[in-house]
């Protein structure tokens, strides 16, 4: 494949509200240990609308101007001399954290514990282009079968199977606080796992519905029902056994710290925005295990999500995709995310 000398990109111009622009840009040269990915599918992430938004995060954070996305497939049309174990023309996704390599926590194979991590999309230019280089390290060759879409928002579901299989979930009882995408991709994931009862919160609705198609033992809309109430119903002794907080909301992560079940285990992925105020005698009292979440265990979790996708969930992960647009109309798919029109939203870029 012969490969151009510029192609379009969608850059953070601007730090400012919406400050995107598609743009002609060079195709990054590739270093010897780095691959060249044609992209063919990109996913919107909860990252990309802070950067779209121009939060307080993203105002810290982002340095205009950037390519920005971190979620992708696509096909390896370039290679660096020293990459060995893939090949041109091999369909790919990959990890969107690049680690130092070095640190104590890369060489004893935790390096999710790094703390050089550089955030594709975030730190460095990112995905949502035509060619993207990555590191042949972070490269994850595509199970076969799977449809394009569904491995093309990886990354968030594998924060939800790191945030699901953080605890023995096996005959338990689990929360979810918190119905965005990685709150209901969590649900088929822990019935693969042999979760009992599976409830979910939310302020809306819609989501909600979701959740029951995704297989959801209980929906609470906390607007209008209490968990505890939840807990009676469904003949629950003690409380919940896992809760995995999704949501972000100081409320919501209360409310699950009083609904536990004693030496009850909390996984947190929700990034919260305000203090938190919590009676904290209640997780010393109740002698809770709380666990931070961030990002996915490279590569367990990735190992751990191929397995899954080969053995029934991908489906239900193709449902999330609720939107899809080319890559030229990607305002349309950012509008769709801030209305909360979507669940997932797919840049299409073939």
């Amino acid at each position: 494949m012969e490969i151009p000398k510029t192609m379009k990109a969608i850059v953070k111009a601007k730090g400012e509200y919406g400050g995107l622009e598609l743009q002609e840009k060079p195709v990054p040269q590739i270093s010897k240990n780095d691959v060249l990915v044609k992209l063919r599918k990109t996913g919107i992430c909860g990252t990309d609308v802070h950067i779209y938004k121009w939060d307080s995060w993203a105002e810290k954070t982002i340095k205009p101007p950037l390519t920005i996305g971190h979620e992708f497939v696509g096909e390896i049309v370039a290679m660096g001399e020293n990459v060995t174990g893939l090949n041109i023309g091999q369909i790919v996704s990959g990890e969107g954290h690049v680690v130092c390599g070095k640190c104590r926590w890369c060489i004893t194979g935790t390096p999710h514990l790094c703390r050089q991590t550089i955030g594709i999309g975030v730190n460095g230019d990112g995905v949502f282009a035509e060619y993207a280089a990555i590191p042949a390290s972070n490269i994850w060759p595509a199970p076969a079968g799977i449809p394009e879409n569904v491995l093309s928002i990886q990354d968030p579901l594998g924060n939800a199977v790191h945030t699901a299989l953080s605890f023995d979930v096996l005959g338990e009882d689990v929360l979810i606080t918190g119905a965005g995408p990685i709150g209901l991709m969590a649900i088929p994931v822990l019935k693969m796992a042999g979760a009992r009862n599976i409830v979910i919160t939310a302020r809306r609705d819609a989501p909600l519905e979701v959740a029951k198609q995704l297989g959801a033992t209980r929906t609470v809309n906390i607007k209008k029902e209490k968990v505890s109430d939840v807990i009676a119903e469904l003949g629950m002794k003690e409380g919940f056994d896992v809760g995995l907080e999704m949501s972000g909301n100081p409320e919501a992560f209360a409310d699950m710290v009083d609904n536990m079940a004693n030496g009850g285990k909390i996984a947190i992925l929700g990034i919260f925005a305000d203090d938190i105020k919590l009676d904290w005698n209640k997780v010393i009292f109740r002698c809770l295990h709380l666990k931070g979440i961030y990002g996915r265990e490279m590569y367990d979790t990735w190992y751990k999500m191929t397995a899954l996708l080969q053995s029934g969930l991908s489906p239900y992960i193709e449902k999330l995709v609720t939107h899809e647009f080319n890559y030229t109309d990607y305002e349309k798919g950012f509008e769709a995310m801030m209305k909360g029109e979507a669940i997932k939203v797919v840049l299409n870029w073939s």
